[in-house]
């Protein structure tokens, strides 16, 4: 199980999205979406955390900056533009015109005929939407520019971006650079060549979630780099290969821990996959390191499957922006993620063009 930076060591895991504002600390900190192995229901909390961490981490010295045996920097926090505009006409998701929590399902997300289309259709638009985002990335392009482009793509297309207004989230997609493991706020810093990129798609079109994410390279990227990038990419795959009905869940992590094992890099623990669908996060939670959770799979189910690796550590930091999480050596990370749907024949990949 996964645990918080704390002196009491306590199960704690998190949705990919939904992420706890959690921070190294000496007290217990409370999750936003806890997993309790008891019952295998996630519940909601609400949590902020005061933190100035961020200023302990980079008002440090220039040489400190700097990542052990490289170039790179670690990342700074930039410039945050007004979030954008929806237009009136497009549906939003409930939480959009709420101020309250959004809705957490506590049951999978199970669909019929009708339903399937629907998450094909999403699935299918937010697949072209990040296709896009990929070809915007380019030394000199900041991750505010691509959240602009993504906006107007989703917009234009009819659908609402989902993760805007999520829980406070201030932008309309996620884009997490190096040391990033998930999060991301896109803001004024400008790619750099040697860079890599995770872009985190999700839309929500009649009713229903797209959810999925790619990590990009940014000019001239270094071998370990592309090496990190490529295996997780493949743990997606392997990962999705094995899905089917009445398969247990636990063999989505078993199958990417085992090829992550192999070249010895990190699997993140405190960030999982979900259900999706009619809600943005829904059961089951989805482990992506060897577990012994015992919900099987279902026909007609969709959830996404969503591997971050590490090539140093895999403990997150949260930076005071309460979503930014960056691995706490500076090391890099990368994610892939499709929404899957549990079909007769194993899984079909809803989140491709």
């Amino acid at each position: 199980m996964a645990m918080a930076c704390s002196n009491s060591w306590q199960p704690r895991l998190w949705s990919s999205f939904i992420g706890d504002r959690f921070v190294c600390s000496a007290k217990p900190l409370r999750p936003l979406l806890s997993f309790n192995p008891r019952n295998n229901r996630a519940s909601v909390q609400q949590t902020r955390i005061l933190c100035n961490l961020v200023d302990i981490l980079f008002n440090r010295s220039n040489k400190e900056d700097d990542i052990s045996n490289s170039k790179r920097k670690r990342l700074r926090p930039g410039k945050v533009s007004p979030h954008l505009t929806v237009p009136d006409h497009i549906m939003r998701p409930p939480y959009a015109n709420s101020r309250g929590s959004p809705q957490i399902s506590s049951g999978p997300e199970i669909h019929d005929e009708r339903g399937i289309e629907c998450m094909r259709a999403s699935g299918r638009l937010a697949a072209q939407v990040l296709e896009y985002a990929g070809t915007l990335v380019k030394p000199g392009v900041t991750t505010d520019e691509i959240d602009k482009a993504v906006h107007q793509m989703t917009i234009e297309n009819g659908a609402y971006p989902s993760p805007l207004g999520y829980f406070g989230f201030p932008k309309s997609v996620c884009t997490s650079v190096n040391e990033c493991i998930c999060h991301g706020i896109p803001d004024s810093r400008p790619l750099e060549d040697g860079d890599i990129i995770n872009i985190d798609v999700t839309v929500y079109l009649n009713g229903y979630h797209g959810d999925t994410s790619a990590t990009f390279f940014c000019g001239d990227v270094d071998g370990n780099a592309k090496q990190l990038v490529e295996v997780t990419r493949e743990c997606l795959h392997k990962a999705i290969s094995i899905c089917a009905p009445g398969v247990e869940l636990n063999r989505i992590g078993k199958t990417i821990q085992n090829h992550a094992d192999k070249y010895k890099f990190g699997v993140v623990r405190q960030f999982v996959g979900h259900g999706v669908g009619q809600v943005f996060h829904a059961e089951p939670t989805v482990l992506h390191f060897r577990n012994n959770e015992r919900w099987r799979m279902v026909l007609g189910q969709t959830f996404t499957i969503e591997p971050m690796l590490t090539i140093g550590s895999i403990n997150p930091i949260i930076w005071s922006d309460d979503w930014t999480a960056v691995t706490e050596d500076g090391s890099l990370s990368a994610q892939f993620e499709h929404t899957i749907l549990i079909t007769e024949n194993g899984a079909e990949i809803l989140t491709k063009c």
